[in-house]
């Protein structure tokens, strides 16, 4: 007799007994959620070797780095302006910024656009990682090492170790806007 032809027969006491334990599985309440917060969903980049993360809602688009003009008499964290299909953007260097380790420039550096009202701007990054999501109160917010600029911009670490850096208060912060006269 083959294996398909053949049926199986459960005594009707222990199928009641396997109805009963189902039962009892789908009738437990749902475990309680753990609030973790508000999901973000971020951008993940590489600087200097660390992981940062700047929120999706302001970032325009991913380009790479071409055809950069110096601009004389700037401060030395404005890395210069791009043309980006007709429209002239500053480029700002967020290592110089954040006062971090140079390491030169390569093919892998990307500019990310992000606009903010009447401000758009690109930021250089070393690398791009790609979208990253998290919960708002698993970050750890106790950054002791920190300093500068670096503590006035960055909100905390996610539990991977990407450092979580607030672009709404660096793009409306009075630090990035130069208003002199040469």
């Amino acid at each position: 007799m083959e294996p398909e032809d053949e049926i199986v027969k459960i005594d009707p006491v222990r199928k009641k007994k396997i109805l009963k334990q189902r039962a009892a599985l789908y009738a437990k309440a749902p475990e309680k959620e753990i609030n973790k917060g508000v999901q973000v969903e971020g951008l993940e980049f590489l600087l200097t070797e660390e992981r940062y993360i700047i929120d999706t809602t302001l970032v325009v688009e991913v380009i790479p780095l071409k055809e950069l003009t110096p601009l004389p008499c700037s401060p030395p964290f404005i890395l210069g302006i791009i043309n980006v299909r007709g429209k002239i953007l500053s480029v700002i260097n967020l290592k110089t910024f954040l006062t971090l380790p140079e390491k030169g420039i390569t093919n892998l550096n990307r500019v990310i656009i992000l606009k903010r009202s009447d401000i758009e701007l690109g930021i250089l990054v070393d690398e791009v990682i790609g979208k990253v999501s998290f919960f708002s109160d698993q970050l750890k917010t106790s950054l002791p090492t920190i300093k500068g600029n670096q503590k006035e911009y960055l909100v905390g670490v996610t539990e991977d170790r990407s450092i979580v850096f607030n672009i709404e208060k660096f793009l409306t912060g009075r630090n990035i806007i130069v208003d002199e006269e040469v």
